[in-house]
This record gives C-alpha cells, sequence and structure tokens, in this order.
C-alpha cells in the first residue's frame, strides 16, 4: 500500500469514502469497516450532511458493535453546507457541526476537518475562530478545505493560525481540468480554461494533499465511466492495463490517480468490500510515464 504525509500523519493513499454507507445495516456497516481496515485502510472520509447524519451515526454504531478501536482510525468529516438551503462558514455552525460529528461518531476528536464548500458570506477571522476553539479543545487535530481554489485559501490563511494541509477536488481521467488547463496554457482549446485558479500547482507549491472525489464517476454524480459505450477508447486501454498488471480497471484509474507527482489519496466512494479491495489494488501499481498519457488521452484529452 502506498502512503502518503499529510499533516504530519501518514495516511494510506486510499481513503475510504462513506457517504454511502448507510446503504448497510449495522452488521454489514461493521463487517465493512473491518475487511477495510484488514487491507490496511484506516482512513474514513465523512461529513455531516452525508445521510443526513446517519452515515456518521452508522459508522459510530458499527465501531462500538464490533469493538473497533478509536486508536486504529484515521477520521476525517466536513462541515458547511445545510442542504437544500445555504452554505454556513459561521463559527457557530463550524463548532455545532463539529460536536455533532464527534458524538454521532462516538469519539472525541477528529483527525481531520475540512470546510465541505466555499461559502460566499464566510468571514476569515471567524473561521479562525471556530478552528481555535477546536483545536484547543483537542476536538480537531488537523484543518483542510474541500473544493476550494487558491485564493479562498489564501483568504482562510490571512486570518487561520493552523495549517491547511488538504484540500478535497473532484479529479479523474474524464475530469481532469486541473491538468489540461497547464497541459494546454495558452491554446483555445477545449481543455484550456483555468477553472480553478491553478489549484494542483498551488497545492504542490504548499505541500498540500489532493483528495481525489469521484474517482470513477464523470460529470457532477451523472455516472460511472467503467464500461460506459460513451467512453469506449478509455476503457479499451484500462482494460489493456488491467490485463497487463492483473487487476480491474477501476485499480487502474486509482493508480493513474496516484501516479501524479501531487500528493494524492483517492476517495474510494463505495461501501463494497470487494470493490473498496479491487480499487486498493491500484495502489501497489506504478504507472509508467507512457502508460500515464495513454489513459489521459483515451479520455480525450490533447496534448497540442
Amino acid at each position: 500500500m502506498k502512503y502518503t504525509e499529510v499533516g504530519g500523519v501518514r495516511l494510506p493513499a486510499v481513503a475510504v469514502g462513506c457517504m454511502g454507507l448507510n446503504r448497510l445495516d449495522v452488521q454489514g456497516a461493521g463487517a465493512f469497516l473491518s475487511a477495510a481496515l484488514d487491507m490496511g485502510l484506516n482512513f474514513f472520509d465523512h461529513a455531516d450532511i452525508y445521510g443526513g447524519g446517519a452515515c456518521e451515526q452508522l459508522f459510530g454504531d458499527a465501531c462500538a458493535r464490533f469493538g473497533i478501536s478509536r486508536d486504529a482510525l484515521c477520521l476525517q468529516s466536513k462541515c458547511g453546507i445545510v442542504p437544500g438551503k445555504m452554505y454556513d462558514l459561521s463559527a457557530v455552525h463550524i463548532v455545532r457541526s463539529v460536536e455533532g460529528s464527534l458524538r454521532r461518531l462516538r469519539t472525541d476528536r477528529l483527525d481531520f476537518l475540512l470546510l465541505h464548500r466555499p461559502d460566499p458570506l464566510m468571514q476569515p477571522e471567524e473561521v479562525a475562530s471556530a478552528f481555535d476553539a477546536l483545536a484547543r479543545g483537542g476536538k480537531v487535530l488537523h484543518f483542510g478545505v474541500s473544493n476550494m481554489h487558491p485564493y479562498q485559501i489564501e483568504l482562510l490563511r490571512s486570518a487561520v493560525k493552523q495549517p491547511l494541509c488538504v484540500d478535497q477536488l473532484q479529479f479523474s481521467p474524464v475530469h481532469a481540468g486541473m491538468v489540461s488547463c497547464g497541459t494546454e496554457v495558452n491554446m483555445d482549446t477545449e481543455g484550456a480554461p483555468v477553472r480553478d485558479g491553478y489549484i494542483l500547482d498551488y497545492c504542490r507549491l504548499h505541500g498540500m494533499a489532493v483528495q481525489a472525489w469521484s474517482p470513477l464517476r464523470y460529470g457532477f454524480f451523472e455516472g460511472v465511466f467503467l464500461d460506459d459505450p460513451k467512453f469506449e477508447a478509455l476503457n479499451v486501454v484500462l482494460a489493456e492495463l488491467a490485463e497487463k498488471y492483473g487487476v480491474q480497471k477501476s485499480a487502474v484509474v486509482a493508480a493513474w490517480i496516484l501516479r501524479h507527482p501531487a500528493k494524492m489519496q483517492v476517495v474510494a466512494g463505495t461501501a463494497n468490500a470487494a470493490h473498496l479491495k479491487e480499487i486498493a489494488a491500484g495502489a501497489d501499481i506504478g504507472l509508467t510515464r507512457e502508460e500515464w498519457y495513454a489513459v489521459y488521452i483515451a479520455a480525450g484529452h490533447i496534448l497540442p
């Protein structure tokens, strides 16, 4: 298993995304978590809104039922979305959200807390106040963001004392604007527009980890590109590499993401232990430069 260091913590290159955990019952969730830990996958990604809080609740209940030690886990959660209403990164909401996550997860601390989405009404001093209170109380050990561009992070850094060590961003072979905007720089081509403020380069410059969400999906949760006829060329290349390395195509996708020299983590959003194991196998594969580019081009990107 490949590892990366984030905020001084050694983390598996594959994170277990818990957004769909509430599709299981307590017994099934406990079995899934135990299987993940047996694979060496101890980093679990939550959010206060996943399942309306049910995913965190189920996770905490399953850990209690199966006797899973808190010290065996690295827990991350996110806050800031009020579903269907607004984004809220006020100090009151951040602290209240964390306290709710801690209660549902049955723990006294989060290893990582991410701000889930940018809030146009965000005041960095309020975020700083919340982070200080949470850090002082030992309720959060490390902090980061999700879906933010460089100047939003810089705005936070103008007030926040704690290092921001993670940005969770959508990234996959078919959602690779973070790469294509640099590859097609100064061109009037489809992949040239900079939609994220060069966040990938920013993260590399500042030592921030990029957590790649929806690594197997296209669009905004529109569907999985594996075996989708709309992505025939990509699936041909993935199948060839899967056969070469003796893995599934999902593992090749994970290997493609992890081949990038940035600090990358793949957020595997599955509640199926067998599928998780297939994806995690990608952390043990080192794609060649030629193979990485073959996947990139087959996904529809160009090399000018």
